[in-house]
């Protein structure tokens, strides 16, 4: 199963065949971005109610996460034809017709112009009920195959964020290799200057034998086995994650904080250990960077 981006884009331009031959044009958008959870706007010309909710659960259906905005824009000159108002317009010329009999006028004629700019005179033939059927049984069966091609547009920019993740993934176990490599040597520095310092407070009378004792246990708490053997783990799990696919966003991003905490802890242990211990430090900083890196990714993952 791929991983799904958050950020995709779709659409459908349709044009319906109506009952008197003529057509209706819409276009239907569907776009979405990244969002904790998912968010979804709608964008209809009134009088869709009963399809807002069914355009609502479909969304629902086929996306998890994201910011959904939802268009559809109808072509309006496709639905209307002029006209006017013929009961106004044949009253207001039997009107003019009756006056110029009963005052003996000749020669005279009623203003065309005049009357088409009574109010009421002039009006749009709207389209009625059957149109507005037509148009929500083609979006009906439109809004399918438009997420469909949505979600491939998610999943191709799933695959661009994986190779991104992976790369990622293998400078942190690259970076958890090397500090494991060093850590034999900067335990036994930093055990042989913890004794040297020891001694030199202490004095020679004190108990040779429990001083070593002590700088055995603090040694032992400073080692970062434990840290680096997490780490690894979490990259090998992260990994399974990636190659499971699904909706894995929030679990990548739990992840990514026990990773970084970890590369937290292996610092604050090996900090000021001198020598080889800097280049500890330099790739700790490292394993930071790349989770950070991670972290910014996942943030499109759904």
């Amino acid at each position: 199963m791929p991983i799904y981006s958050m950020t995709g884009f779709a659409r459908a331009q349709v044009r319906v065949p109506l009952l008197n031959g003529e057509q209706l044009s819409y276009t239907l958008t569907v776009k979405s971005v990244n969002h904790r959870f998912l968010d979804v706007q709608l964008r209809l010309p009134s009088g869709l109610d009963a399809l807002e909710m069914e355009l609502r659960k479909a969304l629902k259906d086929n996306l998890v996460r994201g910011h959904v905005d939802l268009t559809l824009q109808v072509d309006r000159s496709s639905q209307q034809t002029a006209g006017y108002n013929r009961e106004l317009v044949n009253g207001y010329l039997a009107a003019f017709s009756a006056a110029r009999e009963e005052h003996g006028l000749t020669g005279q004629q009623p203003d065309l112009n005049a009357i088409l700019r009574l109010p009421g005179a002039l009006q749009s033939d709207s389209r009625g009920d059957d149109d507005q059927t037509a148009l929500t049984e083609s979006v009906q069966r439109e809004i399918a195959p438009l997420l469909e091609e949505l979600k491939i547009m998610r999943a191709r920019e799933g695959e661009a964020l994986m190779a991104i993740l992976h790369g990622t993934l293998d400078r942190l176990a690259e970076a958890t290799e090397g500090v494991a490599t060093l850590r034999p040597e900067v335990e036994e520095r930093y055990q042989a200057r913890l004794t040297e310092r020891l001694l030199a407070a202490t004095g020679p009378e004190f108990n040779r034998q429990r001083l070593l004792e002590e700088v055995a246990v603090m040694v032992e708490r400073s080692d970062i086995a434990e840290e680096l053997t997490r780490m690894t783990t979490h990259i090998g799990h992260f990994r399974e994650l990636l190659a499971g696919g699904g909706e894995i966003g929030k679990k990548l991003d739990f992840l990514l904080q026990e990773m970084n905490r970890e590369a937290n802890t292996l610092l604050s242990k090996t900090g000021g250990a001198g020598g080889k211990g800097t280049r500890i430090t330099e790739l700790g900083l490292a394993m930071k960077s790349e989770i950070e890196k991670a972290r910014e990714q996942i943030q499109n993952v759904e």
